[in-house]
């Protein structure tokens, strides 16, 4: 029988620890586009003989895996992928343990990917890292919203029934899980994102006081107020070892999209309302507090957090849009029993977030802003129903205007971003989104 790619899907189960699949649930990747679970180098390396027209001998290096990965954004696969590119963080909400890309992080994020062929024969991936994706939707064509992940892998593993238990590296048995149906939904189209832009962030904000050593932290959706202190009761202050403050809700987040918050006004009514806290609001007492730029703020002492103050404002005529999550990772090559793997562990490098748009030129807005080197506050990605995500601090890096003769003229634009905020690892929120993992 002659093998046809229609023959190949993928599920994904997210690992406890890097290269550690439990093999309980598995969740649809989605729809395919670039997929090679066998990607593997073997770094062979010659060894010549004196007298000897060839190399008398092979010595193999480190085994390198990567895995090239480009789905549709169609169901959760490729918010698993994009999510671990900017990172996990976990905390409690409703009483379990939910974990959000709310911020760029320091550890890696990994996932076990199982492909499948009809009729069998399986393939194991375990310790997949997006070291770079784009998310990329060009609205001239039509098609579908895609991300494009660049993996490296800790090993690949195959199989004739999913059952790796036998295998000489992972000890996992798929064979009894059950093998999950494709997203029924279509995948997204550039249709379905609105790229929204926040010019203004001086006019609408809270002014929040803390306790000593306190510090808040504004997300997509969440913020999280640290109270500085240790111990249930207090203790030893240490800023280094602060506690989500829970006098306010039970786990020390409030949830922005929340009806109850979901206003500065409202926002500032509630932190206020803990005795340990001091905020108020500006007039504009009806702006959504998901437009408060996000970052890291020291409120050990009186400290303003601006809003945007113009989010219904969007990028027009769009083209085409590509964000890009590139995070440098390093691989640390390590032994295992008796195999040597150049990706045993993987440690988290910088992270660049670059958002590269090109759009009919309208006026000379981006323009100004590029050449005096002012910021963009806020930009928002929203995917609707499917989630969305806030890019804070946006300096546009590269602009460029061709003309062409007898053709329209096209703005192209490249923006990094670094988040707001002043205390602390703030350029995390550089990137935020407000989906679970």
């Amino acid at each position: 029988m002659v093998k046809i790619t229609q023959n190949v899907e993928a599920a994904y189960e997210a690992e406890a620890a890097y290269g550690n699949p439990a093999a309980s649930a598995l969740s649809h990747l989605g729809l395919l586009d670039t997929f090679d679970p066998r990607q593997v180098e073997m770094n062979i390396t010659p060894v010549p003989s004196i007298g000897q027209s060839t190399d008398a001998f092979h010595a193999r290096g480190p085994i390198a895996v990567s895995l090239p990965l480009k789905v549709a954004c169609q169901g959760t696969g490729w918010k698993a992928l994009l999510g671990r590119a900017i990172g996990g963080t976990s905390f409690t909400e409703g009483g379990g343990t939910v974990n959000y890309p709310i911020k760029l992080t320091n550890s890696a994020d990994s996932l076990a990917i199982l492909a499948r062929e009809t009729g069998g024969d399986f393939t194991l991936v375990g310790g997949v890292v997006p070291n770079e994706v784009t998310l990329e939707a060009d609205y001239t064509t039509g098609g579908y919203i895609t991300l494009d992940a660049n993996c490296t892998a800790q090993y690949t593993e195959d199989d004739t029934d999913g059952n790796f238990t036998g295998g000489d590296f992972y000890t996992e048995d798929y064979s009894a899980v059950a093998f999950p149906a494709a997203p029924s939904a279509d995948p997204l189209l550039a249709t379905d994102l609105t790229v929204s832009v926040g010019e203004a962030a001086a006019t609408s904000k809270i002014t929040i006081d803390g306790p000593s050593l306190s510090y808040v932290e504004v997300g997509e959706r969440f913020i999280r107020l640290f109270d500085g202190t240790t111990g249930t009761n207090g203790g030893e202050v240490d800023a280094d070892s602060s506690l989500l403050d829970t006098g306010i809700n039970s786990d020390g987040t409030i949830d922005l999209a929340n009806g109850s918050f979901d206003t500065l006004t409202e926002l500032a009514s509630t932190i206020n309302g803990d005795g340990n806290w001091s905020c108020s609001a500006t007039s504009s007492y009806a702006l959504s507090s998901l437009n408060l730029l996000k970052g890291i703020y020291n409120t050990a002492a009186s400290r303003d957090i601006w809003a945007a103050t113009n989010m219904t404002s969007v990028f027009t005529n769009l083209k085409t849009v590509s964000l890009k999550i590139a995070n440098n990772n390093t691989a640390i090559p390590g032994k295992s029993g008796t195999t040597w793997l150049q990706n045993y562990k993987i440690a988290r490098g910088k992270a660049d977030i670059t958002l590269d748009l090109t759009m009919t030129a309208e006026d000379e807005t981006y323009y100004d802003k590029y050449k005096a080197g002012t910021t963009i506050p806020l930009i928002r990605l929203d995917f609707g129903s499917s989630g969305s995500i806030a890019l804070t601090n946006g300096t546009i890096t590269s602009f460029s205007r061709p003309l062409s003769p007898g053709g329209e003229i096209v703005d192209t634009m490249s923006i990094k971003f670094r988040g707001a905020g002043d205390y602390k690892d703030f350029s995390a929120y550089a990137i935020s989104a407000d989906w679970t993992l």
